[in-house]
């Protein structure tokens, strides 16, 4: 061999030369998205293995590649390393265990002090409704439209875990991708929402301190929860189980070592592995389509509508209680956990620096995560899963 040829195999080897200006497109986006993580430090924990996984895949496609046996020699060549994880994503194993550890590094205190908080979250899911019949108008089957309308949710794993149950995991990656992003862009999209559906004199609205929970009330809560959720939507379990288990782990104070490893170790591994195999789902092939664009968009109108549907509630609370319920705290209906309860409190303290939301908005904040799943299960239970 001359060194001519040697020369040629070695491009022929490279990125440059099997890549085309598709994967170039997708590799922008995801240096976009590293930006956005790194430097703005939107949810970073998310979008920077996503966008790394999108890196990774639009250089070397063959690293989602699936196993595949040599129909000459009968010998089988193994998948790429981020098949293997994404498999896991398709299975509902990677989502199930993020509810884990959500569930056990959450506070459903205000939540169990103010039971209003349910109809907050609950109204917060208006999204995924509106996002359904969109995508129905749009021309996707009853099982797209409900997987794409749970982005409205602002739950990514709930959108991985629904996708994979109707069995859509072709439109997995996008979905995914379209929830985690807005999961991380809480704080761009829903000010501009939540001020122009309230008034100034709205968002100052002072609200009393929650009562104390008990540690009774708190150990009983998740059981409550998981019987009644689970006897009424058994499909549910896999992800209102997991939440409620992680978080009984950490109220029940004998297992302190499960609850840390849940909300610690467990939970960064789950989300290094969730992250960058979702991240390799967009592939050029696979993302830079019209039905992408359109799930995108589905997933904006739906988050949009999700904060509207909190903070309208919220007004006429507000107004059903004589002023004593702030309606921003409607929009922490979305279940971002605890990033739209932030967004609630940020928006409240720019108008009254002394007024402090934060702990009212986790309680719409987690009814939320509940609601989600709920949605989902009621999905499942329509297409008979």
């Amino acid at each position: 061999m001359n060194i001519g040829e040697t020369l040629m195999n070695l491009w022929e080897q490279t990125g440059f030369a099997n890549l085309y200006w598709g994967n170039y497109v997708m590799i922008l986006v995801a240096l976009i998205f590293l930006y956005l993580g790194i430097k703005w430090k939107f949810e970073p924990l998310l979008l920077v293995p996503i966008a790394f996984g999108m890196l990774l895949v639009n250089i070397y496609p063959q690293i989602m590649a699936a196993p595949s046996v040599d129909p000459n020699t009968g010998i089988e060549s193994a998948g790429g390393l981020l098949y293997y994880f994404f498999k896991l994503d398709e299975w509902s194993i990677f989502p199930s265990l993020i509810f884990l550890g959500v569930g056990a590094s959450t506070d459903f205190g205000p939540l169990i002090a103010n039971p209003r908080s349910f109809l907050l979250g609950a109204a917060a899911q208006l999204g995924i409704f509106v996002a359904y019949l969109l995508a129905i108008l749009l021309g996707f089957n009853g099982e797209a439209a409900a997987a794409i309308s749970i982005i409205g949710g602002a739950d990514g794993p709930t959108s991985i875990f629904l996708a994979g149950k109707l069995g859509q995991t072709d439109l997995m990656g996008p979905i995914a991708v379209a929830a985690y992003s807005y999961m991380s862009l809480v704080p761009i999209i829903q000010p501009p929402i939540m001020k122009a559906l309230t008034t100034k004199e709205e968002r100052k609205i002072k609200m009393e301190q929650l009562r104390p929970v008990s540690k009774l009330e708190k150990i009983l809560f998740p059981i409550i929860v998981t019987v009644v959720v689970c006897f009424l939507l058994p499909s549910t379990a896999p992800l209102v189980g997991m939440l409620m288990l992680g978080n009984l782990f950490k109220e029940c104070g004998v297992t302190k070592q499960l609850s840390e490893t849940a909300q610690n170790a467990l939970m960064y591994i789950v989300v290094i592995m969730l992250g960058t195999s979702v991240g390799a789902s967009t592939s050029a092939e696979n993302f830079l389509q019209w039905t992408t664009i359109k799930i995108v968009v589905l997933g904006l109108v739906a988050f949009a509508f999700g904060t509207t549907g909190g903070v309208l509630l919220g007004k006429l609370m507000c107004k059903l209680t004589h002023g004593k319920i702030n309606p921003l705290i409607g929009s922490a209906g979305v279940s971002a956990v605890p990033m739209a309860a932030r967004v609630s409190q940020k928006v409240g303290a720019q108008e009254d620096p002394t007024n402090f939301l934060l702990m009212h908005a986790m309680g719409p904040n987690v009814a939320g995560v509940i609601g989600t799943a709920v949605a989902a299960g009621v999905f499942m239970a329509i297409f008979g899963v």
